[in-house]
């Protein structure tokens, strides 16, 4: 597997996996306890937030592999 591949196969994950945490976030506030429901989106935006710091450096990966080529 290339770099290229990997990284578009990584892409395509993260792409899921938020998908899924905007179907989990709705439905937080149906579970009818504050401290759980406080507990799913602090999770929630920790778990979102870790995800966006992959997808930036698969994109700085890309920038910085790009560049080589001139």
């Amino acid at each position: 597997m290339e770099q290229e591949e990997a990284i578009g196969k990584i892409q395509e994950a993260c792409k899921q996996i938020a998908l899924q945490f905007m179907k989990i976030h709705p439905v937080v506030a149906k579970l009818g306890d504050e401290g759980t429901q406080s507990t799913c989106l602090k999770s929630l935006h920790q778990m979102t937030t870790e995800l966006e710091i992959i997808k930036k450096h698969l994109i700085v990966l890309q920038k910085r592999d790009g560049s080589s080529e001139l």
